[in-house]
């Protein structure tokens, strides 16, 4: 009967074992989504930025065009 109470003992370890796993196994899952969802956030800001720019320069040389057709204009 001894040799139950001995894997009654290795059983719960066992379990509490394969219960931290899984719990680990879930962390890190979660950190792989939070991380894939960060880098969407950078990327989407990224591709924001440079939209900005594109804006910028665009508004800029229309600025330059506009400036430059009123001097050719006789007065």
């Amino acid at each position: 009967m001894s040799f139950l109470y001995k894997a009654a003992g290795w059983g719960s370890i066992f379990a509490i074992l394969a219960l931290i796993i899984t719990f680990l196994k879930q962390i890190i899952a979660l950190v792989s989504s939070l991380l894939a969802l960060i880098s969407f956030f950078i990327f989407a800001i990224k591709i924001i930025i440079v939209l900005v720019f594109i804006a910028l320069i665009a508004g800029v040389g229309f600025m330059i065009f506009r400036s430059w057709k009123a001097n050719r204009q006789p007065k």
